[in-house]
C-alpha cells in the first residue's frame, strides 16, 4: 500500500548520513586527528506511506540495522532530514522527542533482553500504556487483556514473568508492549529471525493483521529475503550503506535492477525462494 499521491508521506528520509570512528591511534590523539571513519549509513532517502510495509532488506553491515535505528534517533544521524508528518526528528528533544517515539515503536530481535525478568508481563503493558496516558489505563485489568488480545495472547498471560514464555510468546508480548502506547509505526527490525520458522509464519501474519486492524506502517527489518516477501508492500535493498535498489516488492525480486539485488536473489536457496506477496509479475 503506497501514499496516495495527494497525501504527505508518513515518514519521509532525505539524505541521511552516519559515520562511526572505526579506530584512533595514540598519534590520531595527540595530533587530534579524527581517525578511520566508517560510512554505515551513505545519503540514504525514502518514504513510507500511512498502512505500508516497507522492508529493508540486505547483508550484515549493509547499514539497514543503523538506518532503523536513526529514525528515532538511538543513533543520532550526522546529515540529512528525517521528517515524521510534518514533525522534524533531527531537530525534536524533550517532549517532542518522546512523542516522536510514541508513535514510532521500535521491536527488537531479542524481546528478553527488552523485557525485564522481574516485572509481570501485564505491569509491562500497562505500564507503558500509562506512562504515555493511554485511553483506558483507567482499568489495568480491561487494558492489558485488550492489549494482550491484540497479539492474540489470553489475558492470563498478564500474570505471568518472561521466563515462563516461549521465544515466540515473549516477541508477542514485546509487540504488546509496543502497541500500549498507541503508536502510528512499528519498526522490526530482525524481529522473527531468531524463531523456528513454524513461529516465524504466525508472527509474520500477526504483523499483517495489526496493520490492517490498527491502520498501522511498518518497517520491517530482515536479512531474510523470504521473510520480506511475506510482509513487505515495498523493498528497499541496501548495500555498503546506500539504498541500491527501492520498489513493489514483487518487481524487485521477480526484475531486479541492481547487480547486489540479483546476486542477493541468486544467493537465496531454492527452498526458501522468495514468493512476493500478490503472486508472480
Amino acid at each position: 500500500m503506497n501514499a496516495s499521491p495527494d497525501t504527505l508521506p508518513l515518514l519521509r528520509v532525505t539524505q541521511a548520513v552516519k559515520q562511526f570512528v572505526l579506530r584512533r591511534t595514540l598519534g590520531d590523539r595527540v595530533a587530534r586527528r579524527p581517525g578511520v571513519l566508517h560510512t554505515a549509513v551513505d545519503h540514504v532517502s525514502f518514504e513510507l506511506g500511512s498502512g505500508e510495509v516497507l522492508g529493508l532488506a540486505g547483508g550484515s553491515g549493509s547499514g539497514k540495522t543503523t538506518l532503523a535505528r536513526m529514525l528515532i534517533r538511538l543513533v543520532e544521524p550526522d546529515d540529512g532530514q528525517i521528517m515524521f508528518g510534518d514533525s522534524d526528528v533531527r531537530a525534536a528533544s524533550g517532549h517532542a522527542l518522546r512523542e516522536i517515539r510514541r508513535q514510532m515503536q521500535m521491536v527488537f530481535q531479542d524481546p528478553y533482553s527488552s523485557l525485564n525478568p522481574r516485572m509481570r508481563i501485564g505491569a509491562a503493558i500497562f505500564e507503558a500504556g500509562k506512562v504515555h496516558h493511554q485511553p483506558g489505563v483507567d482499568d489495568e485489568a480491561a487494558f492489558v487483556a485488550r492489549v494482550l488480545d491484540l497479539v492474540r495472547l489470553p489475558a492470563s498471560a498478564a500474570r505471568r514473568f518472561p521466563q515462563e514464555l516461549s521465544g515466540g510468546q515473549r516477541q508477542r508480548v514485546a509487540i504488546a508492549r509496543a502497541l500500549a502506547v498507541g503508536p502510528k509505526v512499528l519498526i522490526a527490525d530482525e524481529a522473527v529471525s531468531a524463531l523456528d520458522v513454524s513461529i516465524q509464519t504466525q508472527l509474520l501474519n500477526l504483523f499483517l493483521d495489526l496493520r490492517d486492524e490498527l491502520g498501522l506502517s511498518i518497517i520491517f527489518v530482515a536479512h531474510q529475503l523470504s521473510v520480506i516477501a511475506e510482509v513487505a508492500d515495498r523493498v528497499a535493498i541496501m548495500h555498503e550503506g546506500k539504498i541500491v535498489e527501492i520498489g513493489p516488492t514483487a518487481e524487485v525480486f521477480h526484475r531486479p535492477q541492481h547487480d547486489y539485488t540479483r546476486s542477493l536473489l541468486a544467493a537465496h536457496p531454492s527452498h526458501t525462494a522468495p514468493t512476493p506477496r500478490g503472486g508472480s509479475v
